[in-house]
């Protein structure tokens, strides 16, 4: 990892992963306070409910952001997972296919849909049409990352944390052929 200042004269932290080098976008402070005002609307939209929600885990790149808001919530709900694919490298396919079906029932419950990127959209949609196909009463979409300039869908997202340009990033659960994912900040590619 090499460390360079920038002009501001805050640290910026560039990291190698296989072929390509990343700098520092959203340090990790930046990240957790985006997540406090997130749990917070969500705390206030779910505050005393009598249900248990579900909070559907999109594996793997939500993990992170699942992980610390869950923390956050001041109401009693229960973890789900599924696990989608659509990147190769640094560009979605365009498919969403599903790698692994739902870890539990979620027929007739309240759901919030946990992803850590929304761009264009496609991986929402599919989301939903799962959500629909097992009989939920409700589902919400709170992201972590939204590319407003890529998405070119009418399902509204309930809960953003923050609003990003169409880059390339990894890191915070979002990864580059799968690596990158543990780092705590979020880094874009280097030269975008």
């Amino acid at each position: 990892m090499l460390f360079l200042h920038d002009a501001k004269h805050e640290v910026m932290e560039k990291v190698r992963l296989f072929d390509k080098t990343f700098r520092t976008f959203i340090p990790y402070g930046k990240i957790s306070e985006a997540i406090d005002k997130v749990a917070d609307k969500i705390n206030s939209d779910f505050r005393g409910c009598e249900d248990i929600p579900v909070l559907l885990c999109v594996l793997n790149g939500s993990i992170m952001f699942t992980a610390e808001l869950m923390r956050r919530l001041e109401f009693n709900c229960e973890l789900v997972s599924v696990k989608l694919s659509s990147y190769q490298g640094t560009g979605s396919t365009g498919k969403v296919k599903q790698a692994m079906g739902l870890t539990a029932d979620i027929s007739g419950r309240r759901g919030i849909i946990i992803e850590d990127i929304v761009d264009t959209g496609n991986t929402i949609v599919e989301l939903k049409r799962i959500m629909q196909e097992n009989h939920v009463a409700e589902s919400r979409v709170c992201t972590l990352l939204f590319k407003p300039d890529s998405y070119d869908k009418d399902i509204p997202l309930d809960y953003v944390a923050i609003e990003i340009p169409n880059d390339f990033i990894v890191g915070f659960g979002l990864d580059y052929n799968e690596i990158g994912r543990n780092l705590k900040d979020i880094y874009v590619l280097d030269g975008q």
